[in-house]
C-alpha cells in the first residue's frame, strides 16, 4: 500500500509542477483537509490559494526524498519560483526564490485525505523582495 500511496502523492507533485490545478484537486478526496502556511480548509479554500501561487510565482517542487508507511507519505522538496504576477495586490519583482519545503499526506483509497505543508514563507517572500502576506 505504501508504494501505491507514494504514486498518488507523486502524481499530485507532477500536476502541481505542470500548473494543472484540476489535476492537483483530482488527487484529493472530496472532504480532504489541507493545512498550509496561508491557512487551512477544504479544496474550496485551497484551490484559489494554489491557483494564485502557480500563476504569481511559477512554483516548482523538486522531490529530494519520499518516505511512506501505511497511509502516510512524507515528501521533502527543494521549492523554487519567481515573482511574475502580483500576489494579493503586492508588487512584482521578477526575483527568484529557493527553499526547502515538506509536506505530510494521509492517503486512503487512492486519494489524499489530509495534507500538511511546511515551508518558510517569510524567507520565500524575502528572497523575492515582497512583503510577507
Amino acid at each position: 500500500m505504501s508504494e501505491q500511496n507514494k504514486r498518488v502523492v507523486l502524481s499530485y507533485v507532477d500536476a502541481f509542477n505542470r500548473a494543472d490545478l484540476d489535476g492537483v484537486c483530482a488527487m484529493f478526496a472530496p472532504d480532504a483537509l489541507i493545512y498550509g502556511a496561508l491557512g487551512w480548509g477544504g479544496l474550496e479554500r485551497a484551490r484559489p490559494v494554489w491557483e494564485q501561487l502557480m500563476r504569481c510565482f511559477q512554483m516548482s517542487l523538486e522531490v529530494d526524498a519520499v518516505a511512506a508507511e501505511g497511509d502516510h507519505v512524507v515528501v521533502r522538496y527543494t521549492e523554487r519560483g519567481r515573482s511574475v504576477q502580483s500576489f494579493l495586490g503586492g508588487p512584482v519583482t521578477g526575483r527568484d526564490y529557493e527553499l526547502p519545503a515538506m509536506e505530510w499526506f494521509v492517503v486512503k483509497e487512492g486519494h489524499i485525505e489530509r495534507r500538511w505543508g511546511v515551508r518558510d514563507t517569510a524567507a520565500m517572500f524575502h528572497q523575492m523582495g515582497l512583503p510577507a502576506p
